[in-house]
């Protein structure tokens, strides 16, 4: 039988991988090894062919590697199947082709590989997964010079099998030295850190941050052949940031390898220039920020108990300048308008900082922007300050508010200045905007006030990436400030040089690079059947223990999607549209004498048994999932709306449409 020649080569490629797959060179290294010591004696004459395959067929080799190769009988398959069908088993007959990555020759890199965990000691207990069996993962995310890497999920254990390379370009600023390959020296001035975030996800999909560390890369410039293993000890996060959880292999090497490598002693002087620069740049703001504050107290004595932050604890329990959490920050082709920002910040979980023991205490945590999203969720300043952020990059003039709610809440919140001197107030929570019309408390009674919609009561201060604002008007509630930033006598101002000197990226400073956010990953169609599927079997299953049958209406639940197409635009962009064809195809769906009836619902998790539970919690939706009646006839619509980040907007709308008796 003779092959074309592409199938012949095609052929020999899957022998050869699979020769190199199991090592065949190397066993019939040690077989001609052995056969020559043993069986021939120094007189014999040199070694056959006939011989060396009689020895290998001896110890079964050629045996395993027949046994390995899977040869493809049914030829024509092709040209027999009329119509795909949907395989229930895949099996890859294609040879493995490896994914190419674009590699610039002109460029250099830096390959970290994770090679395992050892010594997290919170899962020393925790049994061996069986197969199949679903577990607690760990995940870990890295951001480099604006590069964002994730490594695969791995089963929580003591030692957590981390495999995983990555390969992170080192790459310069400059335009004008893009073609030239960075040396040691250069690198060396290059401080930006890897930061790394390590989550652990449960068997419900529930995120927790473990830790966040700042990998200092840099010693692999000092390192012999440009390698070098470090073993990086985790610390735990908020109250737990002095606390180990576990130690991460880590080894690093230089793309292409360099060719004169640095001293220790330079590496390490550097290091503590850079430590010493940054620590006298912190001291002096420092020194600034006790004056500025001694004067705030100064105007009126009341102002100790105003919410005027400066500083706020990070996950690792550092004290940063607030203005550090601020940064421009464009996203690209993911995400369009400013109201779409808020959006996507708004289905960003919620979830306050968790606090050991009672007291009712809130434990501050102001997370990075990489571990926020890592995580997928965060308190209401992580929100507030991705917003913030999101909205500057939109060039809009944006603040971060720090005040109350009802109740003497500490809350923060997003305000952006028109150029026309409207105050819009933003909050990050729920994605809702308010316009600031502010009460004069010096008018007669007869004038009518504006009544403020928004739920914010007091504003100690405001600030973003550039700027710091104190509030010293006689009150600090909402409804009474007015937002006139260049009048100090109503805003004390922090001075511009000074929150520049910490927070702006420069080359010496603690502050974290912001990273690029992330496509989603999340399939909308698929996730959307997926939810709603259950949704289906878990409405029977209910059903069937309340002694009642289930008849699925497809056509009306099919009909439901303008709806929820029309809340997320609503809830996106203030405007309602499509509601009129929504109900005239509602009406002609529902024949004479039957009653509609429809729940609508939202949800930001994709975890389709809490959201049934939830939605049972319902009077209404209860009312319509445990119908009872002639002739019922239930519905349910599931659409998931993705964001960047994988963050979604899950909409539910349960339906029924039955014979009225009276």
């Amino acid at each position: 039988m003779s092959l074309p020649p592409e199938k012949a080569s095609e052929l020999k490629q899957i022998i050869h991988q699979q020769l190199v797959k199991m090592d065949v060179h190397g066993r019939i290294r040690e077989v001609l090894a052995e056969t020559i010591r043993e069986e021939l004696a120094p007189d014999h004459q040199q070694l056959s062919t006939e011989d060396l395959i009689k020895a290998l067929r001896q110890r079964g080799i050629i045996d395993d590697v027949m046994k390995e190769l899977k040869f493809v009988t049914d030829v024509n398959e092709k040209e027999r199947t009329s119509a795909p069908k949907p395989s229930t088993h895949f099996v890859d007959r294609e040879p493995p082709v490896l994914k190419k990555t674009n590699i610039d020759p002109t460029r250099r890199y830096l390959y970290l590989q994770v090679l395992g965990g050892k010594a997290f000691l919170e899962h020393l207990q925790e049994p061996e997964p069986l197969p199949g069996q679903v577990c607690s993962t760990f995940t870990l995310c890295l951001h480099f010079r604006n590069q964002r890497f994730r490594s695969k999920p791995v089963p929580c254990a003591c030692e957590p099998d981390f495999h995983d390379g990555f390969l992170l370009e080192v790459h310069k600023d400059s335009l004008g030295d893009g073609s030239k390959m960075v040396d040691a020296t250069t690198m060396l001035s290059i401080c930006d850190p890897v930061h790394m975030v390590l989550i652990k996800t449960d068997t419900f999909g529930e995120t927790t941050l473990v830790a966040s560390y700042f990998l200092e890369w840099r010693s692999v410039l000092a390192a012999e052949n440009g390698i070098t293993n470090v073993a990086v000890e985790l610390l735990g996060v908020g109250t737990e940031s002095k606390v180990s959880v576990g130690v991460l292999n880590i080894r690093l090497e230089m793309y292409p390898q360099l060719n004169k490598t640095l001293s220790p002693e330079i590496t390490n002087t550097q290091f503590a220039l850079e430590r010493q620069k940054t620590a006298e740049k912190e001291r002096l703001f420092l020194v600034y920020a006790k004056q500025w504050w001694r004067e705030y107290l100064q105007i009126r004595p009341t102002h100790n108990v105003r919410l005027v932050k400066i500083f706020a604890q990070d996950e690792n329990g550092v004290n940063r300048p607030v203005c550090s959490y601020i940064r421009p920050l464009r996203a690209g082709r993911l995400l369009d308008t400013p109201r779409q920002a808020a959006r996507f910040v708004s289905v960003l979980g919620y979830e306050r900082a968790s606090v050991i023991g009672g007291g009712g205490g809130k434990q501050e945590q102001w997370c990075t922007l990489l571990a926020f999203l890592c995580r997928n969720k965060g308190d209401c300043e992580d929100h507030a300050n991705l917003l913030c952020s999101l909205l500057l990059g939109f060039g809009l003039e944006a603040f971060v508010c720090v005040g109350t709610k009802a109740k003497g809440v500490p809350h923060t919140w997003v305000m952006t200045c028109g150029t026309d001197g409207t105050i819009t107030f933003w909050e990050s929570l729920t994605g809702h905007r308010y316009i600031h019309k502010p009460i004069n408390p010096d008018d007669p009674p007869l004038v009518e006030q504006p009544k403020p919609l928004y739920p914010y009561r007091t504003i100690g201060c405001i600030f973003n990436h550039q700027k710091f604002f104190g509030n010293c008007q006689p009150s600090d509630a909402v409804e009474v400030c007015v937002f006139d930033l260049h009048n100090e006598s109503k805003w004390k101002p922090m001075s511009g040089e000074a929150i520049k000197s910490v927070c702006s990226p420069g080359t010496t400073s603690s502050v974290p690079p912001f990273p690029p956010l992330c496509a989603s990953a999340v399939d909308a169609a698929v996730t959307s059947n997926e939810i709603e599927l259950q949704l289906r079997i878990l409405v029977s299953e209910h059903r069937k223990d309340l002694g009642l049958s289930t008849v699925w209406d497809d056509h009306l639940s099919y009909l439901l999607s303008p709806a929820l197409a029309a809340y997320e635009l609503e809830r996106t962009t203030s405007i309602s549209a499509g509601n009129e064809e929504f109900q005239d195809a509602v009406r002609r769906a529902v024949p004479d004498g039957h009653t509609f009836k429809g729940f609508p619902i939202h949800f930001v998790y994709r975890n389709a048994r809490r959201a049934f539970a939830t939605c049972l919690r319902s009077p209404f939706c209860e009312e319509i999932i445990c119908c009872r009646g002639d002739q019922v006839r239930l519905a349910v619509r599931v659409r998931v709306f993705t964001y960047p980040e994988s963050a979604c907007a899950v909409w539910i709308m349960f339906a029924c449409k039955y014979r009225s008796v009276l």
